[in-house]
């Protein structure tokens, strides 16, 4: 059987499909006839051996308490050794509904509320919210954007760990929004730092399969003693556009950290996988790579498009240099407007629906996140409506 979802051109109408992106805009009090390019999913149908593989697992019709067993994680295993030169442990997985449930669970079970919890703005908005709903304090290592390239601030770093007694630190790699792909000699200096002042590294690292420049690097493979004070995220759901299947799968090596993590996870209820989320993963990892390297050049076209149009048509609309990721963080600042007014002209006269740069961090002030995982249609229809708005 051949790979038959490979025309990433093809419209797909998810308008009733219950998609958080196209069907909810009312209630987040947005107009309803924008083009939805936030959230952060592919309107991409995914493999079709994962489509398959849930349809025979569906058409058994009995649903009931399922796990992975030695064949899934077998899969996780294969795809983290050829994709990342990582070899992992199966003592060290732990299977959760996503990764901001992780985030969560290693902000309860390693600090106390009313510690602060590192981040590195402007950054993913979960971040920050779950810090907060937590009752712990952010603390932010704000990025430094030099020309169109964001770089860290290690004094600052290192100066945020030891003035708010930070035990716990979440990084985000790649980078979501800025599109960093972390060298090696960055996630160092980030190790040696943490290991230092004895700081559990949260490493969400859902993206990791989305790099166009550099090489990604999981953050627990740069040194060795890193690996004790590492807690991986990943998950299928970016790479192969399974997130509403709710699968992530977490790595802890350290084997006091992992049992109090995984308490805590006990003590939510919530310590099974659905079927179908097993199936997809699995499925994934051992039949997809075919349709993820045509997802990838799909969306490395859509990046390079994105980029001449803007220069052709709006300069003044600036796209950070984009290492990694299908988002790509949009600098509107050379307009001229504040955040208020480009916020309403692109709603109103654009009629796009984009990230705002401020749900970001403050950082995030002039800019926008804009999801090219999409038909080359949607995104020059988008960019059309930009240059009539700005150009």
């Amino acid at each position: 059987m051949a790979e038959k979802n490979l025309d990433f051109d093809q419209y797909i109408n998810r308008y009733g499909t219950r998609s958080i992106k196209f069907d909810f805009a009312k209630e987040y009090g947005k107009p309803e006839d924008l083009i939805p390019m936030w959230v952060a999913d592919m309107d991409f149908k995914t493999s079709s051996y994962v489509v398959d593989a849930l349809k025979e697992t569906m058409d058994f019709g009995v649903y009931g308490y399922s796990d992975g067993g030695k064949a899934y994680f077998e899969a996780v295993k294969g795809w983290m050794k050829k994709r990342h030169n990582w070899d992992v442990e199966e003592s060290w997985l732990i299977k959760t509904p996503g990764i901001v449930f992780a985030i969560a669970l290693a902000i309860r079970a390693f600090t106390n509320e009313g510690d602060g919890v590192l981040i590195q703005t402007p950054v993913y908005y979960p971040f920050s919210a779950t810090i907060k709903q937590n009752n712990r304090k952010v603390v932010r290592n704000s990025l430094v954007l030099n020309g169109n390239h964001y770089e860290i601030d290690f004094d600052d770093f290192e100066k945020k760990i030891v003035d708010n007694k930070i035990k716990l630190f979440v990084l985000c790699s790649p980078h979501n929004p800025v599109g960093r792909v972390w060298t090696e000699d960055e996630l160092r200096k980030i190790g040696e730092i943490c290991l230092k002042y004895n700081v559990i590294v949260v490493s969400d690292e859902i993206h990791f399969d989305f790099v166009f420049e550099g090489k990604h690097k999981v953050f627990a493979t740069v040194d060795e003693r890193f690996l004790p004070i590492s807690i991986i995220c990943t998950s299928p759901s970016k790479t192969f556009n399974l997130a509403g299947l709710q699968v992530s799968n977490i790595f802890i090596a350290n084997p006091e950290l992992r049992d109090k993590f995984t308490k805590l996870l006990y003590s939510t209820g919530y310590c099974e996988l659905s079927l179908p989320a097993l199936v997809a993963c699995e499925t994934a990892y051992e039949k997809g790579e075919e349709w993820l390297e045509g997802a990838l050049s799909y969306i490395k076209s859509n990046t390079e498009f994105l980029k001449e149009y803007l220069k052709e048509n709006i300069p003044a609309i600036k796209p950070v240099k984009q290492e990694g990721l299908y988002l790509i963080w949009l600098d509107f600042s050379g307009l001229g407007f504040s955040d208020a007014e480009i916020n309403k002209k692109i709603l109103e006269e654009a009629k796009i629906w984009f990230d705002e740069g401020t749900m970001f961090g403050t950082e995030g002030s002039g800019f926008q996140r804009i999801n090219v995982a999409c038909q080359r249609s949607t995104l020059e229809k988008a960019l059309k409506n930009l240059k009539k708005t700005f150009g």
